[in-house]
């Protein structure tokens, strides 16, 4: 901090604070050691700035909960300003300072790409904008059209396309597959509303359906949380309807996973289950900090909330 105070009034400015600023006692071994006595050298620095002495330390982290509280203690990082993801207006104003230096067809509107990037950050709408004019200078274009907006959009979401299935049993599964997702979600009342099916490959996914979420996703009601469930389970829904349940492949996979993670925080978070209105602590790397009794009862909410859409389906409701 010494050339700080050489050089006020100043601002001293610590990116990714928990890389030094983690809770002492924490972890093992001797990088540890090297990491607190930086951490104590900081806490010392901090402490030795007057009031007027004209140096303001800023500091940024995506994990404030897992910081030393002696670095939060008045006097220190004792102000906290939460930065969340960018509303509607706040992707318009990033996309205006990214654009600059790049041509845009007379079709394309900020305002349109901002409405289709719900969730971008920052940076993501920077590879946006960079990804989009990488695309054009390659199709030889003399500006970026929606057509490379929205090819760009797809890779940041999704990742690099891959090739084009042939006709095949394989692609007519993943077809019914993702119209099955498509199709639920289209039909429930508070499901996100569907942007994009496609059968271009991406990653390891061989097709996708893209929903477009709600700008406020800070409150989230359990009848969006179920619609999301069963939006999520209905690719499977789709494969064992049209061809039978011994025919229901691994695809499906990462939508499991999605399920179990929505399932599980409704009951151990957001007390939406029979369990009751409480939020549990799942221990972390110590394991649960529950009786087992109430572990079976988590597992058999979970198994339920996870169930529920397959039983309407299975229905006809």
């Amino acid at each position: 901090m010494r050339p700080a105070k050489e050089n006020s009034p100043c601002i001293v400015f610590i990116d990714e604070l928990d890389a030094i600023g983690r809770q002492r006692g924490a972890g093992m071994g001797g990088g540890n050691d090297e990491r607190e006595q930086t951490l104590n050298q900081i806490l010392t620095e901090m402490d030795g700035f007057e009031g007027n002495s004209g140096v303001i330390v800023v500091a940024a982290t995506n994990r404030a909960d897992i910081l030393d509280q002696a670095l939060l203690r008045p006097g220190r990082f004792d102000r906290r300003v939460t930065v969340g993801l960018p509303d509607v207006q706040g992707r318009e104003q990033i996309l205006n300072v990214h654009v600059k230096n790049k041509k845009l067809a007379e079709e394309v509107t900020l305002l349109d790409i901002a409405k289709r990037t719900a969730g971008f950050s920052g940076a993501d709408l920077e590879n946006l904008m960079n990804e989009s004019a990488i695309l054009a200078a390659r199709r030889n274009k003399t500006g970026i059209t929606m057509q490379e907006i929205n090819d760009a959009t797809d890779r940041v979401i999704a990742g690099l396309e891959g090739r084009a299935m042939p006709d095949s049993a394989s692609k007519k599964l993943v077809a019914y597959h993702e119209a099955g997702h498509a199709l639920v979600g289209t039909l429930l009342p508070y499901h996100d509303p569907v942007n994009k099916v496609t059968l271009i490959p991406r990653g390891q996914a061989k097709g996708l359906t893209w929903f477009t979420p709600g700008e406020d996703q800070s409150l989230i009601s359990a009848a969006m949380l179920k619609a999301r469930i069963a939006g999520a389970l209905g690719g499977r829904a789709a494969e064992q309807l049209v061809f039978g349940t011994d025919q229901v492949t691994t695809g499906a996979s990462g939508d499991l996973q999605q399920v179990e993670r929505m399932a599980r925080a409704m009951v151990t978070q957001f007390g939406m289950s029979q369990v009751g209105s409480i939020a549990i602590d799942e221990g972390g790397m110590m394991g649960p900090s529950y009786s087992e009794a109430l572990s079976s009862e988590i597992d058999g909410a979970v198994k339920a909330i996870s169930d529920e859409p397959l039983g309407l389906g299975e229905t006809g409701k």
